[in-house]
């Protein structure tokens, strides 16, 4: 009788490793399956306050480019009315110059001696004439050039300075969604964080890149009524037995999605709720 006790005894022992085992390696996938599952939903939070904020920093973003660009065209007008300015000054300096040797050719045509220095001054008076003439029009342009480019540059700066209000609102105004939210944020990204380095590299890779895929950043899900949460593709119940049992990660034939049941579910809410 107490051979028998010992024997059972000792098969008792050998039995032991058999059994902590698996659950071991059990343990270890539910672990990694609660700390994906865990990511998800804080990851989920964190987008959810991205959308709160909605398209603002975009917004944002958009009136500063707006802003540089006005600035660059009202520096290109202005630089535009110097040259033009400076043209302007030039013409008119040469018509001071065509004057002047209008009435020294005037002069000396009282002093010429036959008609034909008389005829040669006479072109050349009506030359400097030409020219005055065409700097005349060169100036009438160059002024309407630089009434036009002045209207562009009211109406840029016009532009620039509603540009500027508008971004002071929106830079407010997502300010104060910020402030609102960056405690929730901070806590949620440094949660995010710690269940990061209870995950494989492997996995972490692939729940980015089904995230940055998928249009709700769902990359972990559960099932619901009988189905893929994330693609509603039926889950048949052989595979939906292998998911309950936690031996392994287990991903939608059909999405590509990590599955998990309830009762990771509740795992990783009840993790959650105690941060």
């Amino acid at each position: 009788m107490a051979k028998k006790v010992a024997t059972k005894k000792a098969e008792e022992v050998n039995e032991e490793p058999s059994i902590i085992q698996p659950l071991d390696v059990d343990v270890a996938v539910e672990k990694r399956l609660v700390a994906l599952y865990t990511l998800q939903l804080v990851d989920t939070e964190i987008d959810k306050i991205k959308i709160i904020r909605g398209e603002l920093p975009q917004t944002i973003q958009d009136l500063e480019d707006d802003i540089e660009g006005l600035q660059k065209r009202i520096e290109n007008y202005k630089a535009m009315l110097k040259e033009i300015e400076l043209d302007i000054a030039t013409r008119k300096n040469t018509i001071v110059l065509k004057n002047g040797e209008i009435e020294t050719y005037k002069k000396q045509q009282e002093n010429v001696r036959n008609n034909r220095e008389y005829e040669s001054l006479n072109k050349e008076i009506e030359l400097a004439e030409l020219e005055i003439q065409l700097c005349n029009q060169n100036i009438e342009k160059g002024n309407a050039k630089i009434k036009e480019a002045q209207k562009h540059i009211d109406d840029s700066n016009t532009a620039l300075n509603t540009c500027k209000e508008e971004v002071e609102i929106k830079r407010n105004e997502l300010d104060s969604i910020i402030s609102e939210t960056e405690k929730d944020e901070k806590r949620l990204l440094a949660m995010s964080a710690s269940q990061e380095q209870y995950i494989e590299e492997r996995y972490l890779t692939a729940y980015k890149r089904i995230r940055k895929a998928a249009r709700n950043g769902l990359a972990v899900v559960t099932i619901d009524r009988e189905a893929c949460g994330g693609c509603f593709s039926k889950i048949p119940p052989q595979r939906q037995t292998e998911i309950k049992m936690h031996k392994k990660v287990i991903v939608c034939e059909h999405c590509g999605r990590i599955l998990v049941d309830d009762d990771i579910k509740a795992k990783s809410e009840e993790l959650i709720s105690k941060k």
